[in-house]
C-alpha cells in the first residue's frame, strides 16, 4: 500500500494508523500547490479532487478520505483493535466521532488558514470550535480515549486536527483534559515514529 501525504495535515492520521496496525507500507509526498508527487506524478490522476489523503491499495485501486482510510485499515488489522467490528453499536459510535471530528472540527479550519477570510468570519468560527472542544473537553475529563475500548482511529483524527490549533491563534490551555489527551497520543511509538517520517519533529 502507499500513502499518498502532505506533511501535518491530515494524511497525518491515516499515517498514525498504518503504523499503529503495523501494515506494510510506503509514503509518497504531494506539493499541495503544484499538485505533483515527490515523483513527479500528477497527484490529480491519482485523487481528481486534488488533496490529500488518498491510499493506493494496489495499482490502480485507490481509496480516499481520511475517515474511509483509517476504517479500512483498522480492518485490515482487526487485532490492533482500533475500531470496533462493523456492525457492532460501538462502530457506529465510532463512525459518530469520526463525522464528528471531519465535518465539526476538521472543516472549521479551512476558512482560517485562508489568508483573505475577513477577520470578523474568522472569529466566528473560532467561536464555533472552541463549542465543540467543550464538547470534547467534557468527555475527556472522564475518559482516557473517545471510546470506552481504548486507543482507536478516532483519537489519531482528533490529535491531528487539535494540533492545528497554534497556527490559527487558539490556545488549547483552556482545555486541560484535551491538552492531556494530546499529550498521551503524542507520547505513543506510532505517532511519534510517524511525526518524524514526516519531519515534524527531530
Amino acid at each position: 500500500m502507499k500513502l499518498y501525504y502532505s506533511p501535518g495535515v491530515c494524511s497525518l492520521a491515516p499515517h498514525i494508523v498504518l503504523r499503529e496496525a503495523d501494515l506494510d507500507f510506503t509514503l509518497e509526498k504531494v506539493d499541495a500547490d503544484t499538485k505533483r508527487t515527490e515523483t513527479g506524478q500528477d497527484y490529480r490522476k491519482i485523487n481528481p479532487h486534488g488533496y490529500v489523503p488518498a491510499l493506493e491499495i494496489e495499482p490502480g485501486v485507490v481509496l480516499t478520505e481520511g475517515p474511509a482510510i483509517m476504517q479500512y485499515l483498522a480492518d485490515r488489522r482487526p487485532s490492533a483493535k482500533l475500531a470496533p467490528a462493523a456492525g457492532t453499536f460501538e462502530r457506529y459510535r465510532l463512525q459518530s466521532w469520526l463525522n464528528f471530528i471531519t465535518s465539526e472540527i476538521h472543516k472549521g479550519y479551512s476558512p482560517l488558514f485562508k489568508p483573505n477570510t475577513p477577520a470578523e468570519t474568522k472569529a466566528a468560527y473560532k467561536e464555533l470550535l472552541a463549542t465543540r472542544f467543550d464538547h470534547i473537553e467534557r468527555h475527556l475529563a472522564t475518559h482516557d480515549y473517545l471510546m470506552d475500548s481504548g486507543f482507536s482511529i478516532a483519537d489519531a483524527y482528533l490529535f491531528v486536527t487539535t494540533g492545528w490549533s497554534g497556527f490559527v491563534g487558539i490556545d488549547l490551555a483552556k482545555w486541560p483534559a484535551l491538552v492531556a489527551f494530546r499529550k498521551r497520543i503524542e507520547a505513543r511509538p506510532s505517532v511519534q515514529a510517524a511525526l518524524k517520517a514526516e519531519g515534524l519533529v527531530k
